[in-house]
C-alpha cells in the first residue's frame, strides 16, 4: 500500500489528466479504507493517520490543477472578443453626393480643382464683390437668410468661393466649388430652403462663349449620355455678361414631354455666362483676363433618377430609403 501511495504522491498531475488521476485516487481512497477492517486494532491508528495525510496531499494537488484550469476558462470567456468583428453599420452614399461624383469626376480629369468654402459668409464676398449692387432684389430679406444684418449671412450660392479664391490665386484658374447653399423659401415637396449646388469658374487669356458651351455640353453628355441635348436660353445675372440659363432635355421622357418637365420637354439645369468685368476688377486682375462661370442646381437631379416623390426627402437622412436606392 505504501508503495502505491508513494507512487501517486509521485504523480505529475496537469490539466489534460486531472480528471483521469482524480477518479483513479478517489478509488484508490476506497481500496485504502476497506483495508483498515483488515488490520490488527493497534495498527489501525497510524494507517488511519497516513491515510489522512495521504488524502490531504492529493486533494491539495488535484484541486490546485483544477483551480489553475477554471481560472484559465474565465479569463477566456471574460475576454470581449467583439473587437475581432466589424462594429460598423455600413450605411449608403446619399443620392446627392452619388449624383455630384459624377460632376467631381468629369471636372477633375479635365484638370479642374475642387475648392470649398464657409457656409456662414460675408456679405461683401457672397453679393458686393459679385457687382450685386445694394438694391439689388437678391440682397434683400426675401431671399438672403441674414445672421447679422447687413454683413453676416448664409450664403445664398458658392460663387463666394469664386472671390475668395481669385483674391488669393493668380489667373489661369480652374475650379469647382460644391456645397450647400441657403435661400428663404417654404418647404414644400418641391421647395426646400437649403439645396446643394455646383459651381465652376474658368479665368486666363482668350476664354470665350464658345469655351463655355463646349464645356457645359460635354460635361452634361458626360454625366447623363449623348442622347441628352443641351440648350442656352439668353437671361441676366448680375456676375455675368452675357449669360444664359442651362435646359436639358428632361431624363425622364426625353424631350417628348412630361409631368416632370411641365409638358415641355426640357428643364433648367443652372446658369452660365461670361464673367463680368467689374467682379474682375474687384478682385484685381488685369483688364486682357476673360472667364466665364457656371453654376448647376443639383437637387432636382436625385428626385428625377430616384423618382423621389418629395425633394425634402434628400434632407431627411433616412438611411432605409438610401438603402433602397442602391
Amino acid at each position: 500500500m505504501n508503495e502505491k501511495i508513494n507512487e501517486f504522491l509521485n504523480l505529475s498531475i496537469m490539466k489534460e489528466n486531472v480528471n483521469q488521476i482524480d477518479k483513479q485516487f478517489k478509488d484508490f481512497m476506497k481500496e485504502l479504507y476497506g483495508s483498515i477492517k483488515n488490520l490488527e486494532p493497534n495498527e489501525r491508528k497510524e494507517f488511519g493517520k497516513t491515510i489522512n495525510d495521504f488524502k490531504a496531499q492529493m486533494e491539495e494537488k488535484i484541486n490546485k490543477v483544477k483551480s489553475q484550469q477554471m481560472n484559465k476558462n474565465d479569463e477566456t470567456d471574460n475576454i470581449d472578443l467583439t473587437l475581432s468583428k466589424p462594429l460598423a453599420k455600413y450605411g449608403a452614399k446619399h443620392p446627392l453626393i452619388r449624383i455630384y461624383k459624377r460632376f467631381e469626376n468629369y471636372y477633375i480629369n479635365n484638370g479642374f480643382n475642387v475648392v470649398s468654402g464657409p457656409e456662414i459668409e460675408l456679405d461683401k464676398y457672397n453679393c458686393e464683390m459679385l457687382n450685386m449692387p445694394e438694391h439689388h432684389p437678391a440682397r434683400g430679406m426675401q431671399d438672403t437668410f441674414y445672421l447679422e444684418f447687413p454683413n453676416k449671412i448664409l450664403r445664398s450660392h458658392t460663387s463666394a468661393m469664386q472671390i475668395r479664391y481669385m483674391l488669393k490665386h493668380k489667373p489661369p484658374v480652374k475650379i469647382i466649388s460644391p456645397g450647400i447653399v441657403y435661400r428663404v423659401d417654404d418647404l414644400d415637396p418641391q421647395h426646400t430652403p437649403m439645396f446643394f449646388q455646383l459651381e465652376g469658374l474658368v479665368v486666363g487669356e482668350n476664354i470665350t462663349f464658345a469655351d463655355l458651351k463646349g464645356t457645359i455640353m460635354n460635361c452634361v453628355k458626360s454625366v447623363f449620355g449623348e442622347n441628352i441635348k443641351v440648350r442656352f436660353i439668353p437671361t441676366y445675372y448680375p456676375y455675368t455678361e452675357p449669360s444664359a440659363g442651362i435646359d436639358i432635355t428632361c431624363p425622364v421622357c426625353g424631350g417628348k414631354k412630361c409631368r416632370t418637365c411641365k409638358n415641355s420637354g426640357w428643364i433648367r439645369f443652372g446658369g452660365c455666362g461670361m464673367v463680368h468685368p467689374n467682379v474682375f476688377k474687384n478682385v484685381g486682375y488685369p483688364e486682357n483676363i476673360q472667364g466665364f462661370a457656371f453654376g448647376y442646381g443639383m437637387s432636382k437631379f436625385p428626385q428625377i433618377e430616384y423618382k423621389l416623390p418629395e425633394l425634402r426627402i434628400l434632407h431627411d437622412n433616412n438611411i432605409k430609403i438610401f438603402k433602397k436606392l442602391h
